[in-house]
């Protein structure tokens, strides 16, 4: 199998590049360039292989020979384009060119989809023009152009023109070209008629049946219920929309995405105001989280005319709500993201109940060497960007702390009882409770923690514990519970050789103590599992898995890791110093006794495998709906220059195993609050407690 130098070199040559100019065009020094390809640099940054593989016309996957469709399978990532060509306006031979360019240009990035804007042919803004021959046959003649020139391409393209139709009367459409064909030609439905253009002056509305227009002596569907779907991946199904079309209260994506369209292609010449970006982005980001598509909204760029407005080349990407990709008013005019339609696909599957394609009439087409390049994050949990992680923390803790405040009044609690183990969990369900008690108007000694040190606590987290508890103001009450684990250990017949039932002793004698303490003070017992261990059943039933309210169970650990390290941003003095030391202690239960040195010797991380990889395969398996097979590949693109394939491949087995085996823990687990779209109370996630993984783990072996 080539390297990965080699494909670089492959490529490069391919594009007839000079290493000088690759290092201009992707950013990098010359000098770093030349290392990574003769193979000096031996482990490449994946920003760096992406700038290259950017310039190259290539995918970053491509050039790690890790997943290539060649149709037999396919992930449902499908990249899509919106661009916003240079125009002159009623030069359509000109307008036809940039057009060819661009979807050349774009064909080699792998676009499977390019959207241009509206009227892209003849210009937006011809005006009485558009009533000429001469505008209209240069339209029609530039469309057979594209045609033909584009058939070569292995794109679906979205362009603009105006089309009299064979009832004489004129229309603003898009046509569909693929595979030298006009797929299909849609209608503007919807026409302004307040602003300088004044298209009802020009232009008729059509909201008829479906039919079919003549062009260039071949019929082609014609109408706004159209849906063109991929014959080979049916999840690729689009609809398509003109400018206004989205603006009214109810647009024809609406009626598009019940009919079954998972994505919404919008031709748009929308002028630009000061206030309007910002309007327009968040418009298609509703519109795309109401309809539940991927929606590429591609507009006008600033060449057209500018005899009354300007237009800004404001392209936006879309996904379900989430903006992909965005081109900046006056920047590129081109926004580029890779959507996923699988997604769409699942999420279609779980909330749809109803669908209505009544009166839709479905275009087939076949699309080709679809590559799968997305790169997810790889903690998915946790924003990238720190004012929006800053922002999700604060939300965060404000959720869990009015949740857990209604519960004390509730049932009238005068203590909360939470046992403290120096540890990452406990530190953040402790900063909790004394979040709800300020609520509440209550101090923070109302909380009474207990630390119970038996055969593996390290003087390390005890220390911990007992500093923390001082610096939050809670009560602290210590309890060795060596005394009482022996004692039963030996009720029971047991060696004392360290096992699942050494340790899970301890575990139930913590629980006991702190159920029994509460019932003495009225209190109520703060549950300190989170989400993470709750997916893997890494919990002693009955033991650690039980509590009177489970505050933190809705917390996956990466999430859990960055509140404490922004509660350490936001504390001062010896608070600060024991956060910063407890989010650096492994991970760990301690119920093994301690090295020699009396450090940590049982290590999560080293039994289970990495938490991060399994907050991925949580959020990709549950949130996504993705199959184990497309986790995986995900997962090694999102974590190339982490962890090798293998090492990924044996904890996401490990994941999905213990995820089906330990769901009777999930089962039967204390109320907790909710607090995103991954969940796995009983309240939300309805899986049976025998579910058989054989289905799964299947997929996943023929990867071996």
């Amino acid at each position: 199998m080539a390297t990965i130098v080699e494909r670089l070199n492959e490529a490069k040559k391919r594009r007839g590049m000079t290493l000088k100019q690759l290092a201009e065009q992707s950013g990098l020094t010359q000098g770093t360039v030349n290392k990574i390809m003769s193979g000096e640099l031996k482990h490449i940054k994946p920003d760096k292989l992406s700038r290259l593989a950017d310039v190259l016309g290539v995918s970053k996957e491509w050039l790690c020979g890790e997943i290539r469709t060649d149709g037999s399978e396919f992930w449902g990532l499908v990249k899509i384009a919106c661009i916003s060509t240079e125009v002159k306006v009623a030069d359509c031979d000109f307008n036809v060119r940039q057009i060819v360019r661009a979807v050349d240009k774009a064909a080699r990035r792998g676009v499977r989809i390019a959207v241009f804007p509206e009227l892209c042919l003849t210009g937006y803004a011809c005006g009485d023009l558009f009533f000429q021959d001469a505008l209209r046959n240069a339209a029609l003649n530039g469309l057979e152009q594209l045609r033909m020139e584009l058939s070569s391409y292995n794109v679906v393209c979205a362009v603009g023109l105006p089309l009299c139709a064979d009832s004489g009367k004129l229309y603003n459409v898009a046509a569909i070209l693929y595979d030298g064909k006009i797929l299909g030609v849609v209608p503007k439905k919807n026409l302004p008629n307040y602003n300088e253009f004044m298209e009802k002056r020009y232009f008729c509305t059509y909201d008829g049946e479906n039919t079919t227009v003549r062009i260039n002596n071949c019929d082609v569907p014609f109408g706004t219920k159209l849906l063109f779907a991929d014959a080979a991946h049916p999840e690729v199904r689009f609809g398509v929309e003109l400018c206004e079309d989205v603006w009214v209260a109810h647009s024809p994506s609406i009626d598009h995405s019940v009919a079954g369209a998972n994505a919404i292609l919008n031709l748009s010449a929308s002028n630009e105001t000061v206030a309007k970006p910002e309007y327009r982005k968040k418009m298609i980001e509703i519109q795309s989280a109401k309809c539940g598509v991927i929606y590429a909204y591609c507009s006008s760029g600033p060449s057209e005319s500018t005899s009354a407005t300007v237009c800004s080349g404001h392209n936006i990407i879309c996904e379900n709500g989430e903006c992909l990709a965005e081109s900046e008013p006056f920047g590129s005019c081109y926004a580029e993201a890779t959507a996923d339609f699988d997604f769409i696909q699942n999420e279609r599957a779980r909330l749809d109940r109803s669908p209505n394609a009544e009166g839709y009439q479905t275009i087939r087409f076949r699309l080709k060497d679809v590559q799968a390049d997305r790169i997810y994050p790889m903690h998915p949990f946790v924003p990238q960007n720190k004012a929006e992680r800053d922002r999700v923390c604060e939300r965060t803790l404000t959720i869990l702390s009015y949740a857990l405040k209604k519960r004390v009044e509730h049932i009238n609690a005068k203590r909360l009882v939470i046992g403290i183990s120096g540890g990452s969990d406990s530190t953040l369900a402790l900063e909790v409770c004394v979040r709800a008690l300020k609520l509440l108007k209550r101090p923070a000694s109302d909380i009474l923690s207990v630390t119970m040190p038996c055969f593996g606590t390290s003087e390390r987290t005890l220390n911990n514990s007992v500093a923390l508890c001082k610096a939050l103001g809670t009560d602290l009450r210590k309890i060795d519970i060596s005394a009482a684990v022996t004692q039963h250990l030996k009720d029971i017949g047991h060696n004392f050789t360290p096992d699942v039932t050494f340790e899970n002793a301890q575990a139930r004698e913590r629980t006991q103590v702190l159920m029994d303490i509460a019932n003495a003070e009225n209190g109520l017992v703060i549950g300190t599992g989170d989400m993470s261990e709750a997916a893997l059943g890494w919990s002693t039933f009955n033991g650690d898995q039980m509590s009177m309210y489970s505050v933190i169970s809705s917390v996956p650990k990466t999430l859990v890791i960055e509140l404490l390290r922004y509660l350490e941003e936001n504390s001062k003095g010896e608070l600060r110093r024991v956060l910063h030391d407890i989010i650096g202690t492994p991970v760990s239960p301690e119920l093994l006794p301690t090295d020699k040195e009396g450090n940590i010797a049982q290590k999560t991380e080293e039994s289970v495998g990495p938490y991060e990889l399994h907050d991925y395969f949580l959020f990709m398996l549950i949130r996504k709906g993705f199959s184990p097979k497309k986790v995986y590949l995900m997962a090694r693109m999102s974590f190339a220059d982490v962890y090798e394939p293998q090492t990924i491949l044996k904890w996401l087995k490990f994941f999905i195993r213990r995820f089906f085996t330990q769901q009777f823990k999930r089962s039967c687990t204390p109320d907790s609050v909710r607090l995103g779209s991954v969940d796995l109370s009983k309240y939300s996630l309805r899986m049976p407690s025998d579910a058989c993984a054989a289905s799964w783990l299947a997929e996943l072996d023929e990867l071996n």
